[in-house]
């Protein structure tokens, strides 16, 4: 069963929506690249994917994640934690994003 999010964590997932993907443009929730977002005491724990292994700008993500988080109050400190199963596919996307790319 599925937890529920808080409002501090529903908070934090609408700033997520706010980091692009620097090659499709599409913010990385419309590509289904961020799996949960929980939050315990200030410290955010975000499990995330890329759209293929090894992609070159995943530094360049991470880095916008914790910069955007970091600007909501009760946020100390961002973990962002990469996995690969299981493994992103299109029907991850939200319906926006898969129109944004014309899927």
């Amino acid at each position: 069963m599925k937890r529920k999010r808080s409002k501090l964590e529903n908070k934090l997932f609408k700033k997520l929506e706010e980091v692009i993907d620097p090659e499709l443009r599409i913010s990385i929730v419309d590509l289904g690249l961020v799996y949960s977002v929980t939050e315990k005491d200030g410290l955010v724990d975000i499990v995330m994917t890329l759209t293929t292994m090894g992609c070159p700008l995943y530094e360049v993500i991470d880095l916008e994640i914790k910069e955007k988080l970091k600007t909501i109050a009760q946020v100390k400190k961002v973990e962002v934690n990469l996995v690969f199963d299981p493994p992103w596919s299109i029907d991850l996307m939200t319906p926006q994003g898969k129109a944004m790319l014309g899927i």
